[in-house]
């Protein structure tokens, strides 16, 4: 595992990272939905379950509103990999797959390795090709016309290239679908725990923060076989596979003949898209502890908190251009 300080990364890039803390009016303004077409980094654990080719899939067929500047596979630990550094390479293969099936194969030349494994505390970065790149994409832009971080897995990536450059959190918002509703009895959620310091540093720095928690707020964005059935099969090779794996999934993991599976990564996408999809507030930004719990302090910044979807909207626009 590559792991540098800021001042190593220094050295590397010739950037001196400079901290500015966002003003209130600024913040607010970058947490509303952006009015015209934006540009989008995808940060996914592709590998890890069923969800994230959705998400990649309804990125890249919501051309019309997203443009689509990188891909950056993240790393993950479960029953379809042997360490987080495995899922992260599994998770880069998986999705040159979903862009072999639609046919894009110019989104590989902007796909990206991202960190071999979690950070080992809240204040050293771990680089990896995925952590240069934000780096370098971000720095470039303009303050008024931030890029857009869609992420949909441990948030590793995107918390070192914060360590390695503060400055970036005037350049980006994050979107990040991780840890439960903040009334859940428990904030044991898989992209959080995995990584809970990348998720420290990334609520605790100010950097304009969009979350979707799971259980208890996208855990409703639920579908069925018979519905993907009914929406996906023959359509095309992309949504046969979709159909084949998710069905795969639900009989690896034991679901019975009467399934159910959350499609929820895709939730965090269609934050960009329409205004129908969900229901959110402005909330001061939670501190995830490392027992499981939320921390609050009223004082701290505002996010903005996604606490409902409303599915049947979102899951029509989903399937359309998925069938397209």
């Amino acid at each position: 595992m590559s792991k540098k300080t800021i001042q190593d990364w220094d050295e590397i890039i010739g950037i001196k990272p400079k901290k500015k803390q966002m003003d209130y009016a600024r913040l607010l303004t970058r947490l509303e939905k952006p009015k015209g077409p934006a540009d989008v980094i995808l940060d996914t654990d592709t590998y890890n379950e069923i969800d994230d080719q959705f998400a990649l899939a309804y990125l890249i067929k919501s051309e019309e509103k997203l443009n689509l500047q990188a891909i950056y596979a993240a790393p993950f630990y479960n029953h379809h990999s042997e360490s987080p550094q495995d899922g992260m390479e599994k998770s880069y293969h998986e999705i040159l797959k979903v862009l072999d099936l639609m046919g894009r194969r110019e989104f590989k030349d902007v796909t990206y390795k991202g960190s071999t494994g979690y950070l080992s505390g809240e204040e050293e970065a771990v680089i990896s090709p995925a952590a240069r790149d934000l780096v370098r994409r971000a720095m470039e832009r303009d303050e008024n016309n931030p890029l857009y971080v869609v992420a949909i897995g441990a948030i590793t990536n995107i918390a070192s290239t914060i360590l390695l450059q503060p400055a970036i959190i005037n350049k980006i918002v994050v979107i990040w679908l991780g840890g439960n509703s903040l009334d859940w009895h428990s904030n044991h959620e898989f992209n959080l725990y995995q990584d809970i310091a990348a998720a420290r540093v990334v609520f605790g720095c100010g950097v304009p923060l969009v979350q979707l928690p799971c259980m208890g707020v996208v855990s409703a964005f639920v579908t069925t076989g018979p519905e993907l059935t009914y929406w996906l099969k023959g359509k095309n090779a992309l949504c046969d596979y979709l159909l084949e794996n998710t069905v795969k999934e639900a009989e690896l993991v034991g679901q019975g003949k009467c399934w159910s599976r959350t499609i929820w990564d895709v939730t965090a996408v269609a934050w960009l898209l329409d205004e129908r999809f969900m229901f959110e507030r402005l909330e001061p930004s939670p501190i995830p502890e490392y027992d499981d719990k939320w921390a609050f302090d009223r004082t701290r910044h505002f996010i903005k908190y996604v606490y409902g979807i409303n599915r049947d909207p979102l899951f029509e626009d989903l399937f359309t251009k998925l069938a397209k």
